[in-house]
């Protein structure tokens, strides 16, 4: 079974309702697919007459009834408590729940699938949930993290997206950033050329600045006039009338 799946049966939620004395009536149900196949203490202790609601009617031996709801289902697990094999526990109703008001909390019950092996020694093995007459099975651990791995390298997929148009890479000084707002998708070429040339002239001045005077050889001072020769010839080009028309066109 699925971890998102659920069943509902709307025919015995009208004919019966649902509360705490028959919550584990309801999960019992032939079609609940999340039960198990196996015969349990429950079907043994019904087969007997022994219920939440008869408890609380009739009392046990030692506690005659009527006893409160609280009271019933305590004589319940006691009397899950004297046998073994596949179990389901109603859970006490949690006092409070972040979030979840008082009305809330009275239509969440808690199902505890155990197999039990003493009176002192169970092992889980699920953990169900009715919700407004919907049954639910609670996700396993792996489910969870499973869901929030899934979330975060979304949330890192979606950042590494937002932060790649901020790169800038040049073979000569690698990559840089450029974090300022753009409104538009595409940026102006002149813009770029720009930043470009900006970003080479203070990598030029950095190289230069750990030096002293004099120490630069001639293959660096012609290196620097190449390359300045170059910008002035690029920044040409972007205005010139091809460019400038080439690019009105796209």
């Amino acid at each position: 079974m699925s971890e998102t799946s659920s069943f509902v049966d709307p025919v015995f939620l009208a004919r019966f309702g649902l509360h705490r004395a028959n919550a584990i009536d309801y999960f019992l149900h032939p079609l609940n697919p999340f039960r198990t196949k196996s015969k349990t203490s429950n079907e043994v202790l019904n087969m007997q007459g022994i219920g939440i609601g008869t408890l609380c009617q009739w009392g046990t031996g030692s506690r005659p009834g009527p006893l409160t709801l609280e009271e019933g289902e305590e004589e319940y697990r006691i009397a899950l408590g004297r046998l073994t094999g596949e179990q389901y526990e109603l859970l006490p109703l949690p006092k409070e729940v972040e979030g979840m008001t008082p009305q809330q909390l009275s239509a969440l019950f808690t199902i505890r699938h155990v197999h039990r092996t003493s009176s002192s020694q169970t092992k889980v093995l699920g953990i169900y949930y009715i919700l407004e007459g919907v049954i639910y099975k609670c996700p396993s651990v792996r489910g969870l993290m499973k869901a929030h791995i899934a979330r975060t390298l979304e949330g890192l997929s979606e950042a590494c997206d937002a932060l790649s148009v901020c790169a800038r890479y040049d073979p000569s000084s690698g990559y840089s950033w450029k974090f300022e707002p753009n409104e538009e998708d595409e940026e102006d070429v002149d813009d770029v050329l720009s930043y470009e040339q900006e970003r080479r002239r203070r990598k030029r001045r950095r190289i230069l600045d750990n030096r002293r005077p004099g120490e630069r050889t001639e293959e660096e001072e012609e290196g620097i006039r190449a390359s300045e020769s170059i910008d002035r010839i690029l920044s040409r080009l972007s205005k010139s009338d091809v460019v400038v028309k080439g690019k009105l066109r796209s």
